[in-house]
């Protein structure tokens, strides 16, 4: 195959839209740079104890619970472009506020704030793609994002790390002024996507969770984001018993990032060829082989080798899931169909840190044998819905031919 017909089965056929987004994504991204060190910000700039800082954080999570059902409820209201602007814009002023409070209670009313406005421009953006691309691309487009996330984020944290030499203010001012640019080139560059809603099309959030598909759907998300995100909880401390240092864990993650941006664009094309649901129990399985792993390793090496695989478990389900979400929702219901969505996973942040450490206090092999086991059951159980997604991926295809 010649580049360019390597590059058009990957990139080609894709709206001009979906591009201004992706760039945005992109450069959004590459501006990440306070939450990866906002506890080193608040231990040694603002001189607060460890446990104090967590408390802080703590407030940044609860906010972030709510933040992708409010995004959603204003994407599918007032409209996607203006829900994703609007949440861009907020974020970076109160990036901006919480890197020059000084007092306790400015800077948790300033962390919860933030919270609330991190993730209002995920449904948003996740609804513009599913009213943009057509089904049979979704898959790959959602991909594409997934890619721009992640190589946008490992040159953030290098960056990151450089520029927090010269002080944290300037973190703060980079990561605003990206949110500011992404939410202006979405605003100049991207139509409204939300077509109106009939007297009979109106609904919220108790159409969603009456949606007993999408309700299974959530759960599935919720245990699956359970166990990722021991990455982060359990991962690291693991390592430290086996001897190893934070250098070691800073290279498996490295890993995970590298595996993403080099393997995506290799594979995104193609996920979507194949039955969504049985693709999705793939990469539920990919995940649990990978942290079921886990328990045999003792070396970063083999930490490492694991990481491959919940890694490419990670690739499948980022892209399919949201992709299923997608042909599950009503057009005009995108937006909380999503932040639904994305909040059952971000359930998990809260109960992934407690479930992980007790876990682990039973030793490492317990807490990996646990989380295989919780992603077998969530294979099972995406298997289970497979005939029910079909169905309703089936019903929504014959208008759209019938129109054709």
């Amino acid at each position: 195959m010649t580049a360019q017909g390597f590059l058009r089965t990957r990139l080609g056929g894709l709206p001009k839209s979906f591009w201004v987004l992706w760039t945005g994504t992109l450069v959004n991204r590459l501006g990440t740079m306070v939450l990866p060190f906002l506890a080193l910000y608040l231990t040694s700039d603002r001189g607060l104890s460890v446990a104090t800082a967590g408390t802080v954080l703590a407030l940044l999570g609860i906010g972030q619970v709510f933040s992708q059902l409010i995004g959603g409820m204003l994407a599918d209201r007032i409209g996607r472009r203006a829900t994703l602007t609007g949440g861009m814009l907020a974020t970076g002023a109160i990036m901006l506020v919480l890197g020059y409070v000084e007092s306790l209670e400015l800077i948790a009313v300033a962390a919860l704030l933030l919270g609330l406005a991190l993730d209002v421009f995920r449904p948003a953006t996740q609804s513009i793609v599913a009213d943009l691309v057509p089904g049979a691309d979704r898959t790959r487009a959602f991909g594409l994002l997934l890619w721009a996330i992640n190589l946008g984020f490992s040159v953030a944290m290098v960056l990151g790390g450089t520029l927090a030499r010269a002080g944290f203010t300037t973190l703060f001012w980079v990561d605003a002024a990206t949110c500011v640019l992404f939410g202006l080139l979405v605003w100049r560059a991207v139509p409204e996507t939300r077509g109106g809603a009939g007297p009979r099309e109106r609904g919220g959030f108790t159409v969603v969770l009456r949606d007993r598909v999408m309700a299974g759907l959530m759960l599935v998300s919720l245990v699956v984001a359970f166990v990722f995100l021991q990455s982060l909880a359990t991962l690291p401390l693991a390592m430290r018993e086996d001897g190893l240092s934070p250098a070691g864990y800073g290279l498996v993650m490295a890993v995970n990032g590298i595996v993403i941006v080099v393997v995506q664009p290799l594979v995104g094309h193609r996920l979507g060829r194949w039955d969504p649901s049985r693709v999705l129990t793939f990469g539920i399985l990919l995940t649990g082989l990978g942290f079921g792993a886990t328990a045999f390793a003792s070396t970063t090496p083999a930490y490492a080798a694991c990481a491959v695989f919940w890694t490419l478990g990670e690739i499948v389900i980022q892209s399919v899931g949201v992709a299923i979400v997608a042909e599950l929702a009503p057009p005009h219901l995108r937006g909380r169909y999503n932040g639904a969505y994305g909040t059952a996973a971000g359930l998990a942040a809260f109960v992934a840190p407690l479930g992980g450490t007790q876990l682990l206090v039973l030793g490492a092999p317990v807490l990996w044998t646990v989380c295989f086991g919780l992603c077998l059951a969530a294979a099972v159980g995406q298997l289970l819905l497979g005939n029910a997604v079909r169905r309703r991926m089936a019903a929504t295809a014959v208008p759209v031919a019938a129109v054709g």
